[in-house]
């Protein structure tokens, strides 16, 4: 089992194989700043290749928790693939499960000048479509959709500025709501992770994140 420090992971992010490197994507919160027992996964941009897109899992071991590492200018259908190929081949494993061991998005947090991680273990990404109403199988929940693409944000059919979704989520006094997330395939990866950050300071009890992302 391995357990690898926050200096050693900085240092493997700036030494990738073969003088490779990833562009980390910035947060400015993060709730989980250290994680032990891990091995890392880089998806690389490399304009090279025909998608722009270089996968490196050479050093997963399926027991850990995986730290994966998106270079912040790939796009969602860049990378899209990559990473529920990653999620399937941990979900499907039939030898040496570890039913503890998580996935992370690995960041630079710049309110605290280090790495900061992303759980994405229990997201189920939806491919190639959008959604105005989705089946939760509960009556006691209302739903409400927060899309995200290049020239607006919008809550339902409302555009709201970034850096007002938060306290606009906050403010809305309702009862138990289900949030579902839509986001335009051409986001590159930065603009996803910034999103999933804010959406980490959401304070409203009444509200949860559906596990059910829409990529379209």
């Amino acid at each position: 089992m391995k357990s690898i420090y926050i200096t050693f992971i900085i240092f493997c992010l700036l030494s990738c194989t073969k003088n490779k490197s990833v562009l980390l994507p910035e947060i400015n919160h993060s709730e989980i700043t250290e994680i032990q027992d891990v091995s890392p996964a880089y998806l690389f941009y490399d304009e090279t290749k025909p998608d722009s897109l270089e996968l490196n899992r050479k050093n997963l071991i399926i027991t850990t928790n995986w730290l994966v590492n998106v270079d912040k200018r790939l796009t969602l259908k860049q990378i899209m693939p990559s990473i529920i190929f990653l999620q399937n081949k941990k979900r499907n494993a039939e030898m040496h499960k570890n039913e503890d061991a998580r996935n992370y998005y690995t960041c630079n947090n710049t309110s605290i000048k280090n790495l900061g991680f992303i759980d994405f273990t229990d997201v189920i990404y939806q491919i190639e479509q959008s959604v105005t109403t989705f089946s939760n199988n509960s009556s006691d929940s209302n739903q409400m959709i927060l899309t995200f693409s290049h020239d607006s944000i919008k809550i339902d059919n409302r555009n709201v500025a970034y850096t007002d979704i938060i306290r606009t989520l906050n403010s809305i006094k309702t009862d138990q709501v289900d949030l579902i997330l839509n986001f335009d395939n051409t986001l590159e990866f930065q603009d996803y992770i910034k999103a999933k950050g804010e959406l980490l300071q959401l304070k409203n009890t009444n509200m949860t994140i559906n596990n059910n992302e829409f990529i379209y």
